[in-house]
């Protein structure tokens, strides 16, 4: 796996979860890279796809009963659509936990991608 970019490991991810899971990683991967088709993709702490516009704007963790996409900077982030749903007492992060079943809302979490970048880009 070490001479595998970090986009071919998610790649790889999304294949090897091949139910609703790998379905919603695809899809909020799909969504981070419309908001800004400059972001970079990373694979970090033993498999995990991390994305950065001039700093980390989020994770994309896979359980076996949901897909928790965490903001490093969340708790700053205005989220006037609730999309937050878990690590909500933390001082820096917040994050959403997919379900199955779950759909995305694509334009507030779009809007959640623009806002950290732009917090980033600051």
């Amino acid at each position: 796996m070490a001479d595998r970019t970090p986009a071919e490991m998610i790649d790889a991810r999304i294949h090897e979860l091949g139910d609703w899971r790998g379905d919603t990683l695809a899809r909020i991967r799909e969504l981070i890279h419309r908001a800004d088709p400059d972001v970079v993709e990373e694979w970090k702490w033993r498999g995990v796809p991390v994305w950065y516009r001039d700093g980390m704007i989020c994770t994309g963790e896979s359980y076996k009963d949901y897909v928790k996409v965490t903001f490093a900077k969340g708790a700053s982030l205005d989220d006037p659509a609730g999309l937050f749903n878990a690590s909500l007492d933390g001082n820096t992060r917040r994050a959403i936990d997919f379900r199955e079943g779950d759909t995305v809302d694509e334009k507030a979490f779009t809007a959640l991608i623009e806002a950290a970048i732009a917090l980033n880009t600051r």
